[in-house]
């Protein structure tokens, strides 16, 4: 039987969790001499986070070693060679719900490990998108993520700038509501190389989920009911010529190929930006003077529609999770409620990310009553998250992007037409589901 040590103060008896369950009272507990070795997300959005470190240490006498600090796509790779090697000598890993159907028996079942009142606190939704086959994987961080966009309000109070547009367009310039006038507005913001309407990220699994989700607001789906690739569709090429002609008519980057969320991130704040879809978590930065040179002109709307109606609202969420390996689990599980607790998730909801649990909730909206971009931001992504939906539930969804992206990329640089490049990838995907015995 898993146990936790008890006590804050100091070392008391073992508290079981069988009939018994220990109290949040009881967390983080004492771990004298311990040292968990850790593999976690890396950027500048989670450094604020990861500076309670070392209050745990202080609190329980244990020692946290960062084996890795990495962009998920990275970490990815390194913990599936870790696995291939058979070298998961580490205990605690950041963990996401589009990677985790992948690892089935990597990590240890939190329910074992975490007292029930504590798992109580979350949200019930994402408790849910944080256990796979009955097992609790991670525990969720305030890391829900759906994209909203953002935008540089100057551009739409601009007369000169609004008269032209309803000459060209033969309507009201106005924060989009459709992906189609995101496009429209995107080239004729765009003043290369000084100034582009939008941006997105264009390689690994981010391109292959933006896709995915103007899919779905195109009306199209990624896997069929049997699980086949069906993205090759109309929907599929009206999603990805989305992405091609505004490439094709330099109304983003040239390098957008190779951008992932930093550089999106460092993008929008640069200013050189009119129109950002993006996560919760970048709002403070966007809207902060000593980061962002559009800060106090930044708006957010909710995520446009396609032609189909629908919303995109590609999203999931980031957590913690232990390894059933690890051999020192109860101080582990211990590091991952610290880095997921009440006190946690308020530092990272502050600068923009929707939290996970219950109470943080309620303190975020209290705190936004008196700063209105705040407000804004919060009440936009409640909205945003109406739409919200998951990649499809297959362990090879990471398996499928990697063979998907550089087909994507093909027809966004005009090396393929997008039929062409969403036949091949889809002949691809195919080839990946099989060899799984998926399909």
């Amino acid at each position: 039987m898993n146990k936790l040590l008890a006590g804050l103060a100091a070392g008391v008896a073992l508290a079981a969790f069988g009939g018994a369950v220990a109290s949040a009272a009881d967390l983080p507990g004492k771990f004298d001499g311990v040292t968990i070795d850790a593999k976690l997300i890396g950027g500048q959005q989670y450094e604020a986070l990861y500076s309670r470190i070392a209050e745990w240490e202080k609190l329980t006498g244990a020692k946290v070693n960062v084996l890795s600090k990495k962009n998920h796509f990275e970490l990815d790779k390194e913990i599936k060679s870790d696995m291939a090697s058979g070298t998961i000598n580490w205990c605690v890993g950041s963990n996401h719900s589009s990677f985790a159907p992948q690892y089935p028996d990597l990590y240890a079942d939190l329910n074992e490990l975490v007292p029930k009142d504590v798992i109580g606190e979350f949200v019930e939704a994402n408790i849910g998108a944080a256990t796979i086959d009955g097992k609790l994987v991670m525990l969720p961080r305030a890391q829900f993520d759906v994209s909203a966009l953002y935008y540089q309000k100057s551009l739409y109070t601009d007369e000169a700038k609004k008269a032209a547009f309803k000459t060209k367009y033969g309507y009201d310039l106005a924060p989009p509501k459709t992906w189609k006038e995101v496009s429209d507005q995107a080239v004729f913001f765009a003043d290369p190389p000084n100034f582009y309407g939008t941006q997105f990220a264009g390689k690994e699994e981010a391109i292959n989920g933006r896709f995915y989700e103007m899919l779905v607001a195109e009306g199209g789906e990624y896997l069929d009911k049997d699980g086949k690739p069906a993205f090759n569709s109309e929907a599929g090429v009206r999603a990805l010529d989305w992405f091609v002609n505004l490439y094709k008519a330099k109304a983003v980057p040239a390098g957008t190929t190779n951008y992932l969320w930093d550089e999106l991130g460092a993008g929008f704040a640069s200013g050189t930006v009119a129109l950002n879809l993006d996560w919760p978590g970048w709002a403070t930065y966007f809207n902060d003077p000593k980061s962002s040179k559009v800060a106090g002109n930044v708006g957010v709307v909710v995520q446009p529609t396609g032609s189909s109606g629908k919303h995109t609202g590609w999203a999931g969420e980031h957590g913690f999770s232990v390894t059933e390996s690890c051999q020192n689990k109860d101080a582990a599980a211990s590091l991952v409620w610290f880095l997921t607790n009440e006190d946690s998730q308020k530092i990272e909801a502050a600068n923009g990310t929707l939290p996970t649990r219950k109470a943080v909730w309620d303190w975020d909206i209290k705190q936004a009553e008196s700063d209105p971009y705040k407000k804004e931001v919060l009440s936009t992504f409640q909205e945003a998250a109406k739409y919200a939906f998951a990649v499809p539930q297959t362990p090879e969804w990471i398996e499928i992007s990697n063979v998907v992206y550089p087909e994507l990329q093909a027809a966004i640089l005009g090396d393929k037409t997008s039929k062409e490049a969403l036949d091949a990838a889809a002949e691809k995907a195919t080839q990946v589901l099989k060899d799984a015995g998926s399909l």
